[in-house]
């Protein structure tokens, strides 16, 4: 581990039962280390992988909403293929990122949340993906306006994106996910 964790602290047990009542067992691990030697982007990290499913094992809220690594998380779900324990860390990240956003705190990362809803936009009007809108949206709230011009010219010149929009054909399923109804939602 990086730095040593304070474990004498009073833990949160409000927190611990929001995660359980997700379904994910953090308790269940026993530090196999898995999880972070088989992440693709644990380079990135503030916190490894394990030391997330420890400080969420110990109710350490307010470390885990202020990292980057819950911002970086690919979602790869290779950690949760590895572990032995069969824990949901990507479902886990996803809940830090939901409770960070709910409660108003700043991501570490700032760009991540700003992608993030830019595809949400993009994906709740056409079904899918549209990737010049997901750009320009993403690009308009960053304020990162010529960051990657150069490449996005050089995908657009090999045909790699489209400039008109592709809608899917029958958006109630994307409707219904985006209005609590949908499959996402039962898991």
């Amino acid at each position: 581990m990086k730095k040593s964790i304070d474990t004498s602290e009073k833990t949160n047990q409000k927190f611990r039962d929001k995660v359980r009542a997700r379904g994910i067992d953090v308790h269940a691990c026993f530090q196999c280390g898995r999880c972070s030697a088989g992440c693709p982007v644990t380079g990135f990290f503030d916190l490894t992988v394990m030391e997330v499913v420890r400080l969420a094992a110990y109710g350490r809220e307010e470390d885990l909403l202020a990292s980057k690594t819950i911002w970086l998380c690919a979602a790869c779900e290779t950690c949760a293929s590895r572990c032995p324990n069969d824990i949901e860390i990507a479902a886990l990240m996803d809940v830090l990122r939901e409770l960070a956003l709910r409660k108003k705190i700043a991501p570490a990362e700032p760009r991540v949340p700003v992608f993030h809803q830019s595809f949400l936009r993009s994906i709740r009007h056409w079904g899918r993906a549209y990737e010049v809108g997901l750009i320009v949206g993403y690009k308009l709230r960053s304020g990162d306006l010529f960051g990657d011009m150069k490449l996005g010219l050089q995908m657009l010149g090999k045909g790699k994106l489209g400039l008109r929009p592709h809608s899917v054909k029958d958006k109630t399923g994307v409707e219904k996910i985006f209005s609590g109804q949908g499959k996402e939602y039962e898991r």
